[in-house]
């Protein structure tokens, strides 16, 4: 049974009990794996008391995929931190790259992920939100620190947009094709991981950084 942090109030409680509960059917089971029933199981609450909270499978299935862009702000944070006053862009391109794979490649947000992916032409709406709230709001700020770079002639980076797009994918593309393929979320080994972050950062210097 999930745990509900104190402080809240008896409905407040028992929203968060479902919202977990849901989470946990969704990411173990799909949509269309996962009844009401099984979440008001999970969640140790009749399903009226499900229904009191959430009016039908949909709408407590939108909640919980965009409750999930939240902790995508500490990603952001991260970005906006990662080269202030920089003086070995390499060296903190490293360091920042081995942090955004291991943040991207957890279980859940790649459990998540296929989700939404799965969903996404019947959730159309769902999916666009999740995008632009979560992972794009992401490369923005990457592309703002890019442009603050090339400002300061660390890089040279025309389009920082395009850059950050081509720094992600670098980052992602082996590691996140093979979990969207395979459906298994742990497949890729630490070390594996940041073979991948270093191999990213030096193509992405050869590319864009100053001669």
């Amino acid at each position: 049974m999930p745990v509900v942090a104190p402080g809240l109030n008896r409905s407040a409680r028992k929203r968060k009990l479902i919202l977990d509960a849901a989470t946990q059917a969704f990411l173990g089971h799909g949509y269309d794996g996962t009844s009401m029933d099984d979440v008001a199981a999970l969640a140790a609450v009749s399903k009226p008391t499900v229904y009191k909270h959430f009016a039908d499978k949909e709408r407590l299935f939108y909640e919980i995929v965009l409750a999930t862009t939240d902790p995508m702000s500490d990603l952001v944070r991260l970005v906006a931190n990662a080269f202030l006053n920089t003086d070995d862009l390499e060296r903190d391109l490293r360091a920042f790259a081995r942090q955004f794979i291991r943040a991207l490649m957890q279980p859940d947000v790649l459990r998540l992920r296929r989700l939404v992916i799965a969903n996404a032409e019947r959730f159309p709406e769902m999916g666009r939100a999740w995008y632009e709230h979560g992972f794009e709001r992401a490369l923005a700020a990457l592309a703002d620190q890019f442009q603050r770079l090339t400002e300061q002639q660390l890089l040279a980076a025309d389009d920082p947009q395009m850059a950050a797009n081509h720094f992600v994918g670098l980052l992602l593309w082996i590691p996140i094709n093979r979990v969207m393929f395979t459906g298994v979320t742990d497949v890729t080994s630490d070390a594996e991981l940041t073979h991948f972050a270093d191999a990213a950062v030096r193509v992405f210097v050869r590319a864009y950084g100053r001669s």
